[in-house]
């Protein structure tokens, strides 16, 4: 069997050290059948690597790239890495407004971006979108040089060379800093937590620039396994490729495990949808207990469900040693290198069973933000990440999430920040206030919801309105509220006048979630 690797300076060096283990063993497989080795990962992206040097990209160098995800996406992320650049991935669903934002903060000397096709012209809305950053098209052939004229190779994991951004409780988002033993050291623990080995095969389904990109790829470097990768989900041909191609491991976010699930009951009595699947595991928002037993029984696999975010990509992860009800209500235990506390509201550690806020700290946690002032808002002086997001710490050390502080909104896995929506909203002449909230829905995890008041002497806003406006301003769809409720006045608080969400959350959930 191929030796687990657990242990590596940077990314480029785990590369190295698996091709020397396993170099014709598959990495990377394209939904199509082709199949790439390691080595052949390793001297693509070292050629690759060589050409842009010879173009002048170097050590210690921002640079941004916008790529959906592919193998390109892989052997660009792992070149970079071999030159030692400072990394700022980014959604391709972003669009100009997101993408202007995040370019403004990192202040990369290089995009890059995939080339124009029916649905996006990345390269022109990159130009305006950034017109101080020199923007390069990666299609077709690759750069590609000569190996030999490369400077050694990076050490030091401790360097910040990933920046990664995140919708917070604000309008704008935040740009966390990570180095590479941040980020692999969740893909360890990731590794570890869900029990892989060389010969499984998993897959990467979602966005490959989320940090849990990089991370998988730890994962898949660590332990010798393959992984499909899958440039758009599209439930019904995603099945059907991992059908073909024997997937053992897949998942993403709880919207994942619902699209498998009714993929499942289509199949019918015909047995697993996915013959060869182990399990499911997913983070980034939380998942029904009723969903998981569902799964466990009707996909005959485990689900392992994560909790983690940009800041910190694994806290905690459920095992195949946890009892079912544990993988149903629980995210798991925290993992190896991670410290969880629970913080009461008057700033004491709060007991087994109680709920307070969590926060975090340990191997896998950014290093601040680009932002030292909201470094110092974040984080405390003993080096504790305030997450807002609100837990319950068990007597066995399992962790149960059972809320949120931050006014953010995840639909599918993606953060989408309320006040962003609102504050679009708020220049529109037909709205006199706004309050943005996320309901819960079964698909998604939480849908996004626009509670509006008109504006005096207006006519109501109306749906069709609403998204053309949104449209206009260049957010991006996935942000665009999927339901719009008109009320006469928004339920306010006498102190401060401050809009209760809690109690609009209350009035527009279904109606078998109200309370």
């Amino acid at each position: 069997m191929t030796s687990r690797i657990i242990t590596a300076p940077t990314l480029w060096n785990l590369l190295e050290k698996r091709t020397d283990l396993s170099p014709d063993e598959p990495m990377l497989i394209e939904t199509g059948g082709r199949v790439l080795s390691f080595l052949h990962v390793r001297d693509r992206a070292e050629s690759l690597a060589a050409g842009l040097h010879e173009q002048g990209v170097r050590s210690g160098q921002v640079v941004a790239w916008q790529m959906p995800t592919g193998v390109d996406t892989v052997l660009l992320t792992l070149a970079l890495a071999r030159l030692g650049v400072v990394q700022n991935p980014i959604l391709h669903l972003y669009r100009e407004r997101e993408l202007g934002e995040l370019v403004r903060q990192s202040q990369p000397s290089l995009l890059f971006v995939p080339a124009a096709g029916p649905a996006c012209d990345y390269p022109a809305i990159a130009r305006k979108a950034c017109p101080q950053t020199q923007v390069q098209v990666l299609s077709g052939e690759l750069p590609a040089g000569d190996p030999a004229g490369l400077p050694p190779a990076p050490g030091g994991g401790d360097t910040v060379r990933w920046i990664y951004c995140t919708s917070g409780t604000t309008s704008g988002p935040k740009a966390a800093r990570h180095t590479d033993d941040s980020v692999m050291a969740a893909g360890y623990a990731l590794g570890e937590a869900m029990g892989v080995r060389a010969g499984d095969i998993g897959s990467i389904a979602y966005p490959f620039a989320h940090i849990g990109g990089v991370m998988y790829l730890t994962m898949v470097l660590s332990a010798g396994m393959s992984a499909v990768l899958v440039e758009k989900f599209v439930p019904e041909e995603t099945v059907a490729v991992y059908r073909r191609l024997g997937v053992t491991h897949a998942g993403g976010s709880t919207a994942h495990y619902q699209a498998f699930l009714a993929q499942q009951r289509r199949y019918g009595d015909g047995g697993k949808v996915i013959p060869s699947l182990k399990m499911l595991s997913a983070g980034g928002a939380s998942k029904p207990a009723e969903l998981v037993y569902q799964l466990q029984r009707e996909m005959d696999c485990k689900v392992l469900h994560a909790y983690g975010m940009t800041e910190a990509p694994l806290v905690a992860h459920c095992t195949l040693a946890d009892t079912d009800e544990e993988l149903a209500h629980t995210e798991g235990r925290p993992v190896p290198g991670m410290e969880v506390r629970i913080v009461r509201e008057d700033g004491s550690v709060a007991g087994a069973g109680e709920t307070g806020e969590i926060w975090i700290r340990g191997r896998s946690l950014c290093k601040g933000y680009l932002d030292p002032e909201q470094t110092a808002q974040a984080f405390t002086d003993e080096g504790f990440y305030r997450t807002g997001d609100l837990g319950v710490m068990r007597e066995t050390g399992h962790l149960s999430i059972v809320g949120r502080i931050k006014d953010i909104i995840i639909r599918k896995g993606e953060n989408i920040s309320a006040r962003e929506i609102e504050d679009l909203l708020y220049s529109h002449p037909k709205v006199g206030s706004v309050a943005v909230i996320g309901l819960p829905d079964p698909a998604s995890g939480e849908r996004v919801c626009a509670v509006v008041e008109t504006e005096p002497g207006a006519e109501p806003l109306s749906f069709g309105e609403m998204v053309e406006y949104l449209e206009s301003q260049s957010l991006m769809r996935q942000k665009i509220p999927e339901q719009l409720e008109i009320v006469e006045a928004l339920p306010r608080n006498q102190a401060l006048n401050k809009i209760l969400k809690y109690k609009l959350q209350q009035q527009f959930a279904p109606r078998e979630q109200a309370v």
